[in-house]
């Protein structure tokens, strides 16, 4: 059986992808202990979230810090204080500094509400939908000191359809984000990651079927 990682978690919203991660952890299925829930939000209902499951919940202001590093250092010190191994972006609303991503190298894992490399940034879901996308998705990678730049882990592609709106594909995006997260903690947590360059490759993982997918479907060809 592995030993359980420490993981810490970053999070300004709502917080549905670490409820996902509680969930799976609560079943027994991710070989992880949530140490602590940070959030530079006070009304982030993440921190209510972690309240209800015991899980330590600290709020930073960072307008407390007089620059970003400051802020950053602040974090630091905490996941460092928890011992936290590997540390969770769950829809944390900040770029992190070059200073936190030298404390915790390739040990930070973000999800992404579209296919890398595409679409990187903000409002990733409604630019893919104004684009005219046939396929959209989510992606799981590790951060490193660009936005939504380092090396993917894991990805999910749904297709988009004629009827669809940017909020209806939103949420279709985010019912896979739910279920990708885990899993790249998951593989974290047994060794199987492993970063060559910049392409993440999991050990000793089966391949997946190879089935082309059209959208929309191919009438004759």
């Amino acid at each position: 059986m592995n030993n359980n990682i420490n993981i810490g978690v970053l999070v300004s919203g709502s917080g549905s992808n670490f409820q996902s991660i509680i969930d799976q952890s609560e079943k027994g299925n991710l070989d992880a202990v949530i140490k602590v829930v940070i959030s530079n939000n006070p009304d982030a209902y993440a921190l209510e979230r972690a309240k209800k499951h015991n899980i330590s919940a600290i709020f930073i202001d960072h307008n407390d810090f007089n620059d970003r590093q400051q802020f950053d250092q602040k974090m630091i010190d905490i996941l460092k204080s928890y011992e936290v191994e590997l540390v969770i972006m769950a829809g944390f609303m900040r770029v992190l500094t070059p200073l936190f991503i030298k404390a915790f190298p390739m040990k930070i894992m973000n999800i992404h509400p579209a296919i890398l490399p595409s679409f990187q940034g903000i409002h990733a879901q409604e630019r893919a939908f104004d684009y005219g996308v046939k396929f959209s998705g989510c992606t799981v990678h590790f951060a490193d000191e660009g936005v939504d730049t380092g090396p993917i882990i894991i990805q999910s592609v749904i297709p988009a359809y004629d009827d669809d709106t940017a909020d209806t594909l939103q949420q279709r995006i985010l019912k896979e984000e739910h279920r990708i997260f885990p899993q790249a903690i998951q593989f974290y947590a047994e060794g199987k990651l492993e970063i060559v360059g910049r392409k993440v490759r999991i050990k000793n993982h089966k391949k997946i079927d190879e089935a082309p997918l059209h959208n929309p479907p191919l009438d004759k060809f």
